[in-house]
This record gives structure tokens, C-alpha cells and sequence, in this order.
């Protein structure tokens, strides 16, 4: 089924204890529409870059099946840039630069045909513009699935609980469910999530796995042990393109479903963060991501008498 993801198309300088990388591709829109397209290649992407990107991302992206119609270039402006240095946990990092560039009055237009896609992926940008999306289909979506950050709930708090009733699903990390439920048990934090509008709630917990919770169940899924970790800036919008696009692939929204979904975004999260940017999304076989999602089943799998 037909997937429309908005988001950022970025560029980024990153530097993290295994290297540097300079002005390499980047932005949620790029990573969830990559990881998504190893699922389905029916992918239209909503976003805005300068006269700085490259042609070749973009004629790379339309051969992995991914429409751009609804991508805004603007010749006279440079694409949104950001930098950061990831300390040596690899789980906090400094933002050094952010150039909002063509972002800063980013409006995005859903082009007509793209206005009752059964499937609706929400990348991290202002409440405001994420909400102006919704409105702009005309049919409810299937299934609607929303990120955001904590920066958001510094700042537009109302504006995202606006948001938050009109989507299905929300994907947070859990700092971020803390601070929007006030509770710091992330099971009453996921109540309180829950009651605010959407039917599940992602809690992503990175190296140690992700949650998924509904009003009735909850459901842990591990992260994989890897030798080697050189880039965790995109894993979650990758982990967020292998959920949509396997369920998008499916067509079926049920929770089981949404937990084989869980496993399949670590599945392409654990491959995002073995190289910097977008390099290792760019040559995964089908046999390595089956191989990979397996390892997590089998990390799960046991056999108990009592």
C-alpha cells in the first residue's frame, strides 16, 4: 500500500569516537524512505532541500521507488545543515551548528495525488507544520504515524498535545516520554501518553530495545548486540521507515503486527548505525535484512518447562 513520508532532506557533519564525516546526506525524510523502500516501493516523500543537493541522492532515491513530486527545491537557498559530536557512550551528543536554510519556512504541499495515501509517516519537524499535513489529506489515513523531540515540548507543547489526537501511533525515545507524561515509569508515562490521543505509543530505548504499548498490551523488543557502532544519528528515523514500511507492505495494522513491524525497524536501525549516514542503507541485500531480523527472534526465543 502506498506510504507518504514529510520530513527533513538534510545535510550533516558528524564526528563520533570511531571518526569524522563532513556534509554527508542526511534528514528524517531521507533515512525513513531508504529503510522503507526495502518493503515497499510504492514511497512518496514530502520535504524541502536548497540548490546544494546533489542530483544523484535524488535520482537515487527515485530508483528505489520513491516518488518526489512532493520534494520543494528552492534554487536560490541552501538545504537545512546540522553538526554534532557524539560522546564516547554514543548516547548523548552536542549539536555544534544547525543552519535552518530553506527549512526555516518550510510550508510543505502534499501534491493531489498523494492526498489519501492509506499510510502517513510524520518525520520530527514544528507541530504546527506536521498538523497542516494531516489537514491537507482527503481521506483519513489508515494508519498515521508521528515522531517529535523534546525540543517541541519545550516550546510548542500545545501545539504537539493538538497533534497528538489526530494521530495512531507515536514514536518517541524514552527522555521524551518522561517529559510529556511527567511520570517516570515509562509504564505510567505510557498511560498518560496513551490518553492523550493515540491508540500506541513507541518508546525507543536504543541500545537497550524499544517498547510498544497499547491501551491493553505491551510489547519488548531487543536491541541487537553489535560489535561496532559508528553513527546512531539516523537510526531512529531508519527504525521508524523499517516499522511504516513493513506494515505499509502488509497492509495489516493489528498489534501482532505491529510487533513483527518493531522488529523489522531494529532490524534496518542495527544496519543504519554500522556506517556513517546513509552508506549502509544504500547496499543492504534482502538476504542480510532476513539474517538480521532472524538474530532478533532468536534473541527472544527460549524454551521453558514448569
Amino acid at each position: 500500500m502506498r506510504l507518504l513520508a514529510v520530513g527533513t532532506m538534510a545535510f550533516d557533519s558528524l564526528e563520533t569516537p570511531f571518526g569524522k564525516a563532513e556534509r554527508i546526506i542526511g534528514g528524517a525524510a531521507t533515512y525513513i524512505g531508504l529503510s522503507a523502500s526495502y518493503f515497499t516501493q510504492n514511497i512518496s516523500l514530502v520535504s524541502v532541500i536548497g540548490n546544494d543537493f546533489p542530483v544523484a541522492t535524488l535520482s537515487d532515491l527515485q530508483s528505489r521507488g520513491m516518488s518526489l513530486e512532493g520534494v520543494e527545491q528552492r534554487m536560490d537557498e541552501k538545504s537545512f545543515f546540522w553538526s554534532g559530536k557524539y560522546h564516547n557512550d554514543m548516547n548523548t551528543r552536542d549539536t555544534l551548528d544547525t543552519q535552518l536554510n530553506v527549512l526555516e519556512n518550510f510550508e510543505p504541499q502534499v501534491p493531489e495525488g498523494d492526498r489519501d495515501v492509506p499510510f502517513l509517516m510524520l518525520g520530527n519537524l514544528t507541530p504546527s507544520v506536521q498538523m497542516s499535513v494531516i489537514k491537507q489529506m482527503t481521506k483519513r489515513p489508515k494508519l498515521i504515524v508521528l515522531d517529535t523531540m523534546n525540543f517541541w515540548m519545550d516550546i510548542a507543547l500545545e501545539e504537539l498535545k493538538a497533534v497528538l489526537k489526530e494521530i495512531d501511533v507515536l514514536s518517541i525515545n524514552d527522555e521524551e516520554a518522561r517529559q510529556l507524561s511527567g511520570e517516570y515509569s515509562l509504564m505510567k508515562a505510557a498511560k498518560t501518553i496513551l490518553e492523550m490521543g493515540p491508540k500506541i505509543l513507541i518508546i525507543k530505548k536504543g541500545e537497550h530495545g524499544a517498547l510498544l504499548f497499547n491501551r491493553n498490551e505491551v510489547f519488548y523488543a531487543p536491541a541487537l548486540p553489535l560489535e561496532e557502532v559508528f553513527d546512531p544519528t539516523g537510526a531512529g528515523d531508519t527504525f521508524a521507515g523499517g516499522f511504516i514500511g513493513y506494515l505499509a507492505a502488509t497492509g495489516d495494522i493489528s498489534f501482532e503486527n505491529m510487533k513483527r513491524a518493531i522488529i523489522h525497524g531494529s532490524t534496518m536501525a542495527s544496519f543504519c548505525v554500522e556506517k556513517f549516514g546513509t552508506e549502509r542503507l544504500l547496499d543492504l541485500k534482502r538476504d542480510e535484512i532476513a539474517k538480521r531480523a532472524q538474530q532478533f527472534i532468536d534473541l527472544t526465543q527460549v524454551e521453558i518447562n514448569l
